[in-house]
């Protein structure tokens, strides 16, 4: 995409040197209307004492009304009045930046939310069609395959067949202020100017004979206006045209709203005609005929859909962002607030579904650069204008491609690589017969996404497959050697290639240039595909694979005008191929193939691969060397808003790595019960055995640290719901199987209400809870002291045992952290730390670990973000590394496997538990700012026993 051009620096100003913010460490709120910028900055105090350098905001603009997360944007121009509109935010920011905070916010670049009228771009595009001012926003099809859309847009909106709707009258036509609707319950969508004309000759005939000349001459004249406005679906209208359309309609509705004012007999004979249609379904559908959309039963979205989506959520449309006019309406506000200083940074949400990542990247810190009055060179090697972080997976042996302008990931592939820290992967073989026996699932985590990826093509995306099938049949009727492909055929194929794609997306740009291992990637993805093909008995001839690649390469043979013609070509099929394969990868394997392989759910989460079976150390290290010199302010993550389960879910059930002898034994036990509990269907087993197993590891997971089961139950019959629906296989969000679906909610109850499960539940929840603990707060101190910057998700200084959203957006009880926070003020130091791991369900223990690791950040930023890193050897159950700089240093100690460790004998490794084991240090002083602890090493290393003496964790600042 081409960045917009900077204006040139204001006279008597001098361009300076870009001098960026960059975050220290970050706080994730989530904003909606029920906690909005005044009570968000209520706690700001708090959060400055707690040590955050900035705090990050969920989606700040308008969105649609209620919205509980913000990421339906209906206007990036706008900051959204539910949560205080642009004076509130500013009040926020000038809070923040008293208390020395800076304000990074999220940024959805890549869709926008068209539900329920609130989005007054896509309302002008359905009145307007292709003639609308603002048809260039969304990417939308209007030449499909299906001509009964040709210049519309689907709109599967309807809760039954259109023919039926509109028999059982649902459908009718309205009008309010001299504007038209098309009326279906409480969604009214506007009415195309054409339609309306010819609704107006209608009321001409409905006239009383008394009504007087000009009156009719007026509504005649209106009508004809109307008729003869240019056709919608005219490919000739310049951006004028549209303007002048949009200005004449606005005349033409005044108009008509002054003559319903001033005319009784007008107001009447329109009311008559609207009447008669709405009495007439052969009328009506007529008129509905006509508009600028075609309405649809919800369930054909899929199949049919001709706007590219957000997944396959018909309530999120994507964006042309690489159109440099949608580009700069989108970013202008936040250019703005740039430009006053009232944000940041810039969190940017699902990039991969941009046309051009790295074009957008760089756009953005061009228009950033100008906003703040900063020279930059693109192709120089001067720092960022901006603090930009992107949402991306990365999968295992993927790396982020360093010419992109940012400063890193939002952080997930660290999550996955911490993650796995504390999962035992010497007990894999173990955990996946226990999984096997339980469930009878046999196949891999590869086989579930291959099978997800395929499923999500069938079902949930066809109509994004089929468009661009459609494209690719059209570049091969243009080519002799390949014009002989079917439409089928190439369908096939290009279904088979996205399922074995290794990645979420390739990254070639519009004008040919690719990241490295871009074509190796397809490489790989067409010869695992025709292996596929050949397994399958070789239904499709394996030229059609090595045609497509020949296209996504852009190997056009040749020279010339006619070859750069055909590369050009190539490469825009290429860019909207690359658009496909990320939401498929996503829904194929985050809300299908993760709800379908249930060996270890904590394994299971974004930016992670259940096929890998836990972190190495060695690998952990090496990620974090890299990070360090490759990106030093990426965002590290340990829970977010997306994330399956929080960051101490997760760790408690990687306690089952370390036991499986113990969970397959419990798993026997309760077998009976569960069978007990369970209804025999039409198709199986409610629950089925999956969904079962799911269950008892995400109920031991979130078993409440403080005992309150109050609301246990009920989330539980929630999580399980939602996972049954995601695995998609005996009930979805699409087909919901109710018999099921009640199944799973008395199973959870009864399960839950037998005395005897739940008093083993909670034997095996008090007896892997410290070990649990453990992993929790070592992953804490390790995510707050590694290379990067570490964000803290809301609640998450204290437990955070929350499921899939929207439990993971439960409100955060700030009082009681603001207690625990004045406690730690008042009396740090090694007796408040024992005192607080004596009573680690409270939460407040995690709280002391952030707040110390945090000011220990503030107090040394250099060494935090610019020192190296350097892994130490301490064996297998210690995580252990330095941060060096310029003299200072910090040692992180973080226990690992302690279950394994202290088997089971005692709650915390602590003391004689690690008996000659040896920390290798440089010779000094350090304290513990933990506990307060301070050793001298001598001899190039300490006994582990002596730092982890009293409290379970270290993180050791040379004095």
């Amino acid at each position: 995409m081409t960045a917009p051009v900077p204006e040139a620096v204001a006279p008597g100003q001098e361009a300076q040197a870009p001098v960026p913010h960059l975050p220290s460490s970050t706080y994730r709120l989530q904003i909606h209307q029920g906690f909005d910028f005044t009570a968000a900055r209520r706690i700001l105090p708090y959060l400055a004492r707690l040590g955050v350098s900035d705090v990050y905001l969920s989606p700040i603009w308008a969105s649609t009304p209620g919205s509980p997360h913000g990421y339906d944007v209906t206007d990036h121009a706008v900051v959204n009045p539910e949560l205080g509109g642009i004076a509130g935010l500013r009040r926020f920011s000038a809070r923040a930046r008293e208390l020395g905070l800076g304000v990074v916010v999220d940024f959805v670049p890549n869709h926008m939310g068209i539900q329920g009228g609130h989005n007054p771009y896509w309302e002008d595009v359905l009145m307007h069609g292709q003639a609308s001012r603002f048809s260039h926003f969304f990417d939308i099809s209007w030449h499909p395959l299906k001509r009964a859309l040709e210049g519309r847009v689907l709109l599967p909106v309807l809760g039954d067949q259109y023919g039926r709707v509109l028999e059982k009258g649902e459908l009718s036509v309205e009008h309010a202020d001299g504007r038209f609707f098309v009326r279906y319950w409480e969604r009214k969508l506007p009415m195309s100017p054409r339609s309306i004309g010819v609704l107006l000759n209608m009321v001409r005939g409905q006239l009383p004979a008394s009504t007087d000349a000009m009156t009719r001459a007026e509504l005649a004249s209106i009508a004809r206006s109307m008729e003869t406005l240019p056709r919608s679906t005219s490919d000739t209208l310049t951006d004028e045209d549209r303007v002048g359309r949009a200005q004449e309609l606005e005349v033409m509705t005044r108009r008509l709203r002054e003559l319903l004012d001033a005319s009784p007999e007008v107001h009447g004979a329109l009311d008559a005609a609207l009447a008669a249609v709405n009495a007439d379904s052969a009328q009506l559908d007529a008129l509905i005929t006509e508009q600028n959309y075609r309405l649809a039963f919800w369930k054909v979205a899929a199949e049919e859909i001709n706007y590219r989506r957000f997944f396959d959520i018909n309530d999120l449309a994507a964006l042309r962002m690489e159109d440099p006019r949608v580009f700069a309406w989108a970013h202008a506000t936040l250019f703005e607030l740039l430009r006053e200083g009232v944000i940041h940074g810039v969190r940017l949400d699902h990039t991969d579904g941009l046309y051009d990542p790295a074009g957008y990247f760089q756009a953005l810190q061009a228009g950033a650069a100008q906003a703040l009055g900063v020279e930059w060179d693109p192709e120089g090697d001067g720092p960022l204008p901006l603090y930009v972080v992107a949402e991306k997976i990365l999968e295992p042996g993927e790396k982020l491609p360093e010419a992109w302008a940012v400063y890193g990931t939002t952080g997930y592939d660290f999550l996955a690589e911490l993650n796995g820290v504390f999962v035992d992967a010497s007990h894999e073989e173990e955990l996946t017969a226990v999984y096997r026996r339980f469930t009878g699932d046999r196949l891999s985590y590869g086989d579930h996404l291959y099978r997800g990826k395929h499923l999500i093509q069938r079902v949930s995306l066809p109509g994004e497959v089929n468009v661009l099938t459609e494209s690719l049949e059209r570049l091969g009727e243009a080519d002799l050697r390949s014009r002989d492909f079917t439409l089928s055929t190439l369908r096939n194929a290009v279904r088979e290639v996205i399922a074995t794609f290794p990645v979420y997306r390739t990254y070639i740009r519009t004008d040919g240039r690719r990241e490295p291992g871009d074509n190796a990637k397809i490489a790989q993805a067409v010869r695992d595909a025709k292996a596929q093909n050949r397994r399958e008995g070789g239904p499709l001839d394996p030229s059609v694979f090595d045609y497509l690649q020949t296209v996504l390469t852009l190997d056009a043979s040749g020279e010339g005008e006619q070859a750069e013609a055909t590369r050009a070509a190539y490469a825009d099929f290429a860019l909207k191929f690359q658009q496909l394969t990320g939401p498929v990868t996503a829904k194929g394997a985050e809300d299908t193939a993760f709800y379908r392989y249930a060996r270890l759910l904590s394994l299971n989460e974004v930016g992670g691969d259940p096929a890998h079976f836990g972190t190495r150390l060695k690998d952990f290290h090496a990620a974090a060397r890299e990070r360090a010199r490759r990106w030093p302010q990426a965002m590290l993550s340990g829970s977010t808003h997306d994330t399956k389960r929080g960051e101490d879910t997760r760790a408690r059930i990687s306690v089952l790595s370390e036991l499986p002898q113990a969970w397959g034994a419990f798993v026997r036990r309760w077998a009976p019960l569960i069978l007990q509990h369970s209804q025999e269907l039409e198709l199986g087993l409610a629950p089925s055995p999956l969904d079962a197993y799911t269950l008892l590891q995400t109920a031991l997971g979130a078993y409440p640290l403080s005992g309150n089961l109050t609301d246990y139950p009920d989330r539980l019959s929630a999580y399980l719901l939602k996972a049954s629906r995601e695995a998609k296989l005996r009930t979805s969000w699409a087909a919901p199987d109710e018999e099921y679906e009640a199944a799973l909610k008395t199973f959870v109850d009864g399960l839950l209400g037998d005395s005897g499960f739940a008093a083993a539940l909670r034997d095996l929840h008090v007896l892997i809870s410290p070990y649990g603990a453990q992993n929790g707060l070592s992953a804490t101190l390790a995510r707050l002291t590694a290379p990067g910057v570490p964000d803290t998700y809301q609640g998450s200084e204290g437990w955070n045992q929350s499921l899939v959203d929207p439990d993971n957006r439960r409100p955060v009880d700030y009082a009681v952290r603001q207690r625990t926070l004045s406690r730690l003020e008042k009396r740090p130091g090694l007796d408040l730390a024992r005192t607080l791991l004596d009573s680690y369900e409270d939460g407040a223990v995690k709280t002391l670990v952030t707040w110390a690791a945090l000011q220990t950040r503030a107090a040394h930023p250099e060494l935090f973000r610019d020192g190296g890193y350097r892994s130490i050897d301490a064996g297998r159950h210690l995580l252990a590394f330095a941060r060096e700089h310029d003299g200072e240093a910090a040692i992180t100690v973080a226990p690992r496997l302690t279950l394994t460790l202290t088997r089971q004998a005692v709650p915390w490794a602590l003391g004689e538990v690690w008996v000659n084991r040896q920390l290798p240090l440089p010779s000094g002083s350090y304290e513990n700012v933990l506990t307060g602890e301070r050793f001298t090493v001598r001899g190039g290393r300490i006994p582990v026993a002596k730092v982890l003496e009293d409290f379970p964790l270290a993180l050791l600042v040379r004095r």
